[in-house]
């Protein structure tokens, strides 16, 4: 089933863009075996401690996209008498 976010015509196939975000985290995955292996302390640090970073900055995500939001609507509102005068019916 083909992503919302794929609604738009794109020249790559939306099945090649799943492959590729699944060699990235293939090359995550490989290379923190690396990691492990060269530094078993810090790899079991960076395992345990990245989720807390991800709930830490979730908050700041949240506000990004909120504000990103007040700004695009309040862009909407000011533009919109602009939009309706140059309408042509």
């Amino acid at each position: 089933m083909r992503p919302a976010s794929e609604t738009r015509y794109s020249p790559v196939p939306y099945y090649i863009l799943e492959l590729k975000k699944e060699g990235e985290k293939m090359i995550g995955f490989l290379l923190w075996c690396i990691l492990f292996v060269v530094c078993w302390p810090f790899a079991l640090l960076i395992l345990f401690l990245l989720p807390l970073i991800w709930l830490i900055a979730l908050p700041f995500r949240i506000a990004a996209a909120l504000i990103g939001g007040l700004i695009s609507l309040t862009w909407g509102l000011l533009t919109l008498p602009f939009r309706l005068i140059s309408c042509r019916w």
